[in-house]
């Protein structure tokens, strides 16, 4: 074979044109599943060494796994780069792309293909020199080029290949966002949190207010705080409660603290609608500072559920039409 060792880019659209013709995908699947069948061989998976890329949508293909994953490019883009061993030019080019897709999120895939060990790909494509690269989408190669190219224009080649078809192949923008996704080991937690989660674990729920209280005391917009203060007030407070309140606070019910342990019983087993509705009825019948706790005290419970919460928005309507 002829070695390129520089593209030349007035050749990029005719190349890409023959391998429009020269590809027959119909054919390919044929022999690779005579291929699969005959050596029973799997699918390839991705590269478990480190700096081969181990990610997965970097592959190593065999003429039998071949249309597996020309069958992703329904999904996003199939960069294929056709090389050999024996050329330099073939080692750096899988050495810059194995490097673009490692970061890459899965918003393309890298598919290597040695044509000394799967002549009949480099065949179907037509491929005259090594590397080629070329670009599938849909099941079609849609564009290509034959030698290396510097990383800067690589990454610009590949950048137009997701431009032009991020609109068209869903894959795409899912694997640009794990791309631009904080990696979890770059999340700082603050401490104060994570000592409230630990205290709350353990069953300190004094602790655990302590802890959200200092990160509201500086951060008063903190809804990780906020939530998990309301949590832990709420646990601190059922885990005294004797669910026998509940018929006593029925028998009672101008006993405004027994409503309030009655409502926090059941929430704690589940009965939402209840409690709510149970604080709303205190609300109608009780004045000054009395409707002033039990209003405090609807709203902390309010705070346990998401603020979408269906049950939520009802009973502030309630507790708005009791008030007002």
């Amino acid at each position: 074979m002829e070695h390129v060792t520089r593209p030349d880019p007035r050749k990029t659209a005719a190349l890409s044109a023959a391998l429009s013709g020269a590809v027959d995908l119909g054919a390919l699947k044929a022999r690779a599943d005579a291929a699969r069948q005959a050596a029973a061989a799997p699918a390839a998976a991705p590269s478990s060494s480190g700096d081969n890329g181990s990610a997965p949508w970097i592959v190593d293909v065999t003429e039998a796994s071949f249309q597996a994953v020309v069958e992703q490019s329904l999904q996003v883009p199939v960069v294929v780069l056709l090389g050999a061993s024996y050329s330099p030019e073939s080692q750096q080019l899988a050495t810059s792309l194995t490097r673009l897709a490692s970061s890459s999120g899965g918003s393309w895939i890298l598919a290597r293909v040695d044509l000394e060990q799967a002549p009949r790909i480099g065949q179907a494509f037509g491929v005259q020199s090594v590397p080629t690269v070329v670009a599938v989408a849909a099941g079609q190669p849609i564009d290509a080029f034959a030698g290396p190219l510097a990383d800067a224009e690589l990454s610009a080649w590949v950048q137009r290949l997701l431009d032009a078809l991020r609109d068209r192949l869903p894959g795409i923008r899912a694997g640009e966002a794990r791309a631009t996704a904080p990696a979890e080991e770059d999340i700082v937690e603050d401490p104060r949190i994570v000592a409230a989660e630990e205290a709350f674990e353990r069953g300190d729920y004094a602790a655990a207010q302590g802890y959200y209280s200092q990160v509201l005391a500086t951060e008063p917009g903190n809804e990780l705080a906020k939530e998990g203060l309301a949590q832990a007030r709420f646990a601190e407070r059922a885990e005294s409660v004797d669910p026998a309140v509940i018929a006593k606070a029925d028998s009672a019910p101008e006993d405004v603290e027994a409503q309030l342990a009655a409502a926090d019983a059941q929430v704690a087993l589940q009965q939402v609608d209840e409690a709510f509705a149970r604080l709303v009825d205190t609300v109608r019948r009780v004045y000054g500072d009395d409707r002033d706790r039990v209003r405090q005290h609807l709203v902390g419970l309010f705070e346990l559920f998401p603020s979408d919460d269906p049950r939520v928005a009802a009973a502030r309507r309630n507790l708005a039409s009791a008030l007002y």
